[in-house]
């Protein structure tokens, strides 16, 4: 098949129940929530088995990304493809109304602790709306030995063994997997990730979940193996400026797994590289996207994959926007 079928693709988002969301993401993107229950999260690019992203326009509308990536591997993913099994990052929004659980999760290196097929998950979030109650937990405080950790679990005193701040919106914060972790009291985050799924409970604050009105298991064990208690490498991003025109651009975080960027100005501007993909996600404003003289529509909460055969792109705001742009290391 030939380049002319890829375009700038945009997915739909796959909504998620969990007890500790609110309904804020109704605000946020344009598909409408489903039912009643509490939302917490919203996969705006996935390629997991039990929730592919699909298409939403265009002539591939209703493709999955796994299918996009068996079908045009080298066009999607350049230079990249053959690396990965699948697209290797997973792109969610969190609506937290409640406190996450007390979490950490395992680094590729714990293959003991890794199901098949499944790798470690190393986090990046970015702050979109907090309030005075928000809060995130993100590694221990100095001198949290494994053995007070683990009291600490028994008699409920787990936060008081962790380093935390109240966050702010723009607040950008790193989570490399061992880093033990949480967030929640009415935040909203954009976050990046390692495809993964695999998160270990340590303590979840006497939560009952409303579906099935019990508590949800603990994994303190499977834990504390991949507990971090050394210096912690994560917490607060201090942004790195990289360039003033003709928009900013500000440098979150870069690591082996993902480099994040934030860019924001009301000017027009380009997007992409030439042999990998990049994505793009608007956080603010609205604008459009431009490519071999089509134009396609960018809102609030939009998430566009550009296929690395497509080299670069315009972005036409429609005043002042902002934007987070991921891109995969080589």
């Amino acid at each position: 098949m030939s380049q002319e079928l890829l375009y700038p693709l945009r997915f739909e988002p796959i909504y998620q129940y969990r007890l500790w969301g609110g309904r804020r993401l109704a605000d946020l993107l344009t598909a409408p929530l489903p039912g009643d229950d509490p939302v917490g999260e919203a996969w705006v690019l996935s390629d997991r088995a039990d929730h592919p992203s699909r298409v939403a326009e265009g002539p591939l509308k209703g493709r999955t990304i796994s299918q996009l990536l068996e079908q045009f591997p080298q066009q999607v993913m350049g230079k990249l493809a053959g690396r990965f099994g699948r697209f290797p990052l997973l792109l969610k929004f969190l609506d937290a109304r409640e406190m996450l659980s007390v979490q950490v999760h395992p680094a590729d290196t714990h293959t003991d602790l890794l199901p098949a097929g499944e790798t470690g998950k190393t986090e990046a979030w970015v702050v979109l709306e907090a309030g005075p109650k928000s809060r995130i937990y993100a590694g221990l405080r100095p001198g949290v030995t494994e053995a007070g950790l683990r009291q600490a679990i028994a008699n409920g005193g787990v936060a008081d063994q962790l380093a935390y701040i109240t966050p702010q919106p723009g607040d950008a914060v790193f989570i490399p997997a061992g880093t033990v972790h949480s967030l929640g009291g009415d935040i909203v985050v954009f976050e990046v990730q390692e495809n993964s799924d695999v998160t270990f409970r340590l303590y979840d604050w006497n939560h009952v979940d409303a579906k099935t009105g019990k508590p949800r298991a603990l994994q303190i064990d499977q834990a504390l193996a991949c507990v971090d208690f050394g210096e912690c490498a994560g917490g607060l991003v201090t942004p790195v400026m990289e360039s003033k025109t003709p928009v900013e651009r500000e440098q979150l975080s870069r690591c082996e797994h993902f480099w994040l960027s934030r860019l924001q100005g009301d000017m027009p501007f380009v997007f992409g590289k030439s042999g990998a993909p990049s994505v793009l996600v608007c956080i603010e404003g609205a604008g459009q996207v431009e490519h071999s003289g089509e134009q396609y529509a960018i809102r609030k909460g939009d998430v566009f994959l550009l296929p690395a055969v497509l080299g670069t792109c315009s972005v036409q705001p429609r005043g002042a926007v902002k934007l987070l742009e991921i891109e995969i290391p080589e």
